[in-house]
C-alpha cells in the first residue's frame, strides 16, 4: 500500500495520502454526476425548444399564407404552447427573479406532470385571449386587457408578494428574455410587447 507519491527525482514526496486521494476521487465522481445531471437538463431543454421551434415554424407558415390571402392577423391557437416543459424547469425559466424562482422550485417538487400540463394549458389560453384583444384593436390599458392582466398578477402573487417595480421588471423580461419572447410571438407577432405594455399600464394604474 502506498501512502504517498514518489517524486521525479526518485525520493519520497510529502505526497497525497489516502484520505486526500479519496477526496479527489470523490470530487471526480461528484463532477461526473453533476455533468450527467446537467446533460439531462440540456436534453430536456433541447426537447422543449424543439417543440417551441415547431410552433414558431407553423406560425410563420400561417402568417405567410395569411398575407397571401390578404388577411390582417392570424392567431396561433395551440392547446398547450408549453408542451414538454417539466416542473423542474420552472426555476431555470425564472432565473432573472431568484425569489420567485426559489418559490416556483419549491412548489414544483410537489407538482405532477399532469398538474403542470393543466397549468400550461390555462396559461396558453390566457395568452390567446390577450392576442384576441390585441387583434380586436384594444389598447394595452383598456379594461378587458387589464382584467386579463389582473388575473395573471393575482396568480403570480399566489407564489409570493410581488412589488410594483418587480412586476414591471417581469413585463420587460417578456420582451428582453429570448425564450419568453419567442413563446409570445409564437401566438402572434407583437404579443410580447403588448403584454409588456399591458403590465406597465396595470402597474401604473392599479399598483402605484
Amino acid at each position: 500500500m502506498v501512502a504517498g507519491f514518489v517524486d521525479r527525482s526518485g525520493g519520497a514526496g510529502g505526497g497525497v495520502g489516502l484520505p486526500e486521494t479519496g477526496r479527489i476521487l470523490s470530487e471526480q465522481a461528484d463532477e461526473v454526476d453533476a455533468l450527467r445531471g446537467h446533460h439531462q437538463r440540456l436534453l430536456a431543454e433541447r426537447d422543449r425548444l424543439n417543440v417551441l421551434a415547431g410552433t414558431v415554424s407553423r406560425t410563420i407558415a400561417e402568417l405567410e399564407q395569411s398575407r397571401k390571402d390578404g388577411n390582417h392577423m392570424t392567431i396561433n391557437r395551440p392547446e398547450n404552447l408549453f408542451e414538454g416543459v417539466t416542473p423542474s424547469q420552472y426555476e431555470d425559466n425564472m432565473r432573472d427573479f431568484p425569489e420567485l424562482a426559489e418559490e416556483a422550485a419549491r412548489r414544483a417538487v410537489t407538482m405532477s406532470q399532469a398538474d403542470a400540463d393543466t397549468a400550461h394549458r390555462e396559461r396558453t389560453a390566457q395568452m390567446i385571449r390577450l392576442a384576441e384583444l390585441m387583434a380586436a384593436g384594444h389598447p394595452a390599458g383598456a379594461d378587458p386587457v387589464q382584467t386579463e392582466i389582473d388575473a395573471q398578477y393575482r396568480a403570480l402573487t399566489e407564489l409570493r408578494a410581488v412589488s410594483t417595480e418587480e412586476y414591471r421588471a417581469i413585463g420587460r423580461s417578456i420582451v428582453d428574455n429570448e425564450t419568453w419572447r419567442a413563446a409570445y410571438e409564437a401566438i402572434v407577432p407583437g404579443l410580447a410587447a403588448y403584454q409588456r405594455d399591458a403590465i406597465e399600464a396595470y402597474a401604473t394604474t392599479r399598483l402605484s
